[in-house]
């Protein structure tokens, strides 16, 4: 009988031993698990490249020019790297901060467009005539901002070091003129026993 009850003592411990643990972390908060890119540089990257864009004169010389706010659409951000890196999440933060900055229209990228065309050949058909939104009336992006991430990875018996690149360029749609180079690096020092590429 007590032989049982060890047994099952040593059980119940090893099966808590092995339990999964939760801990909720405000998302502001740094953690760098792997040393690949994550939540933070996506974030961090995202608001420091944006703040140079809005601060420098391809704005300024657009409204002195048409009197009123450049119209920009966020284009396409490769992944070049040699990492799976959610580029959706990147391209949101760029958004986000180049929304709410205030100084910039923006546009509805083509994904979203569709959806809402969409909505306005439904309202036509379906919506009383004092509540539709007429076909015809968007506002066409003056600027179109692109850009890719790369990465190279120099790596040693333990220690690797991981360096991202991301480049951003804010194109004019009237000619194709670059109005602004962005360029953000970031370099990490990864020490473990299991490091791989």
């Amino acid at each position: 009988m007590i032989k049982s009850w060890i047994g099952i003592a040593c059980l119940c411990l090893t099966l808590g031993g092995c339990s999964t643990q939760v801990t909720r972390v405000d998302p502001e908060e740094t953690i760098d698990l792997s040393g690949t890119w994550n939540d933070t540089d996506s974030r961090l990257v995202s608001e420091e490249m944006i703040q140079d864009a809005l601060s420098r004169p391809w704005i300024s010389n657009f409204v002195r020019d048409n009197g009123h706010p450049p119209a920009v659409i966020v284009g396409a951000v490769r992944n070049l790297s040699h990492e799976h890196i959610n580029v959706n999440t990147f391209v949101a933060d760029l958004e986000r901060a180049l929304v709410n900055s205030g100084q910039v229209d923006f546009v509805a990228s083509s994904v979203d467009r569709k959806e809402i065309r969409e909505e306005r050949i439904e309202q036509d058909l379906n919506a009383r005539e004092d509540t539709r939104n007429a076909a015809g009336q968007e506002i066409g992006a003056d600027f179109m901002l692109k850009g890719q991430i790369n990465t190279i990875l120099d790596t040693e018996a333990r220690k690797q070091v991981r360096y991202y690149q991301v480049d951003l360029t804010m194109i004019s749609m009237a000619d194709n003129r670059k109005v602004w180079l962005g360029q953000k690096k970031i370099k990490k020092l990864v020490k473990d026993g299991s490091v791989r590429p």
